[in-house]
């Protein structure tokens, strides 16, 4: 892995932002989308690229692909991999993207769910996160 490109592929503040989500498990791109606010060219756009630079893996399970950390990118980064994962809880939009993650993951929701009826399940985030904003 090329240092550069990690670098490159961090420096951009929507794949720091899915970083941080994956650093929490594996999720399909409809549900960084979601839980990101993000267009799915956007998000797809910058999973590209982390997974280009070797920061992520990805598997396709049915007809979603899934994404995570990649493990020998852990392996060889460590001590970046841990830095950044320390530095992460300082930021309040990195905050913020972790409780939207929890509430979707409260919801139950899934794929499915999202192409269903997406909006339904953004007003719902937006409901839960609304009443935990100001802790904030």
């Amino acid at each position: 892995m090329d240092l550069i490109e990690i670098f490159k592929a961090l420096g951009d503040e929507n794949r720091i932002r899915i970083f941080n989500l994956l650093i929490r498990g594996e999720l399909c791109v409809c549900e960084i989308e979601t839980v990101l606010d993000i267009t799915q060219s956007n998000a797809s756009r910058h999973l590209n690229k982390l997974k280009t630079s070797g920061i992520i893996t990805s598997e396709k399970k049915s007809q979603w692909v899934y994404y995570r950390i990649n493990n020998k990118f852990i392996e060889e980064n460590n001590l970046l991999y841990e830095f950044i994962k320390n530095k992460m809880v300082e930021k309040i939009q990195l905050k913020r993207d972790i409780e939207r993650l929890k509430k979707f993951k409260e919801g139950n929701f899934t794929c499915e769910h999202l192409r269903d009826d997406k909006s339904q399940v953004l007003k719902y985030l937006q409901c839960q996160c609304d009443k935990t904003r100001n802790e904030y």
